[in-house]
């Protein structure tokens, strides 16, 4: 996606990105989580009908290289799990941004939102962590 796509998400300090939509917030690993872990050969997501709290593990991504937990960035029930994940991991590392969404929640609190951080904010993350 371009960086206007980009710019319209919303971050985590944990890679996760949230598209909003509606009541809805779209969530996947960012472009630097997938890149940090290299091949994704599993991810393990949750069932349609679970609920989370903000900060919960919702699933998990393997790698070649680690494994990593996948935090929900807002409360919320899982309305849709992309289940293409489980039969093409590759997926998150092609397209992170796009087919490589992870889940659908329905937010419980969209006030969730206002911790997350902008586009500028994570990469100024970004940058710190790597110092």
């Amino acid at each position: 996606p371009d960086m206007k796509g980009l710019k319209e998400l919303k971050y985590t300090r944990e890679h996760e990105w949230v598209r909003v939509e509606g009541d809805t917030a779209v969530v996947g690993v960012t472009d630097h989580a997938q890149d940090a872990l290299g091949d994704v050969v599993y991810v393990e997501l949750p069932e349609i009908g679970d609920v989370f709290e903000k900060g919960d593990v919702f699933g998990v991504v393997e790698s070649v290289k680690t494994t990593s937990d996948l935090y929900a960035p807002v409360a919320g029930t899982v309305k849709d799990v992309n289940d293409a994940l489980v039969e093409n991991c590759s997926v998150v590392n092609e397209d992170c941004y796009g087919e490589g969404w992870m889940i659908r929640l329905e937010m419980s609190n969209p006030s969730d939102l206002d911790a997350l951080l902008t586009l500028e904010e994570y990469e100024k993350h970004l940058a710190e962590e790597a110092d």
